[in-house]
């Protein structure tokens, strides 16, 4: 079981994926909703992984995780984008992230990323 933040800006997207994981046996800790509120709230709360909206307001998610591992260069990320991202998903596993699933959620295709993320 791991303890895990949610960040998207889409409050129906952060519960579908509470839901994949919470039934998995994962426990979610936070949910964000911009890049900035899971920077700080990343300090505090230290979740054995973050799951990451890449666009998001406030503060993308790149930028997001550009700012988390350089306060914790072994965080595990795991990027959430639509279609069609593939630039930023590139940059953003280059900045960092494990890992990276695509919307709409399935939930075997979430819950691989994350054990691989987290092995």
């Amino acid at each position: 079981m791991a303890k895990i933040m949610v960040v998207d800006d889409a409050a129906f997207l952060r519960a579908m994926l509470r839901d994949i994981l919470v039934k998995a046996g994962h426990e979610v800790v936070f949910e964000a909703q911009n890049g900035r509120e899971a920077v700080d709230k990343y300090k505090a709360v230290r979740p054995d992984l973050v799951t990451m909206d890449i666009t998001m307001p406030v503060m993308e998610g790149v930028e997001a995780v550009k700012e988390i591992r350089k306060f914790d260069p072994a965080a595990n990320i795991v990027m959430c984008s639509a279609m069609g991202q593939k630039n930023l998903i590139i940059e953003a596993i280059q900045s960092g992230a494990k890992d990276f699933i695509v919307k709409p959620f399935q939930s075997n295709r979430v819950l691989e990323a994350i054990s691989k993320a987290i092995e």
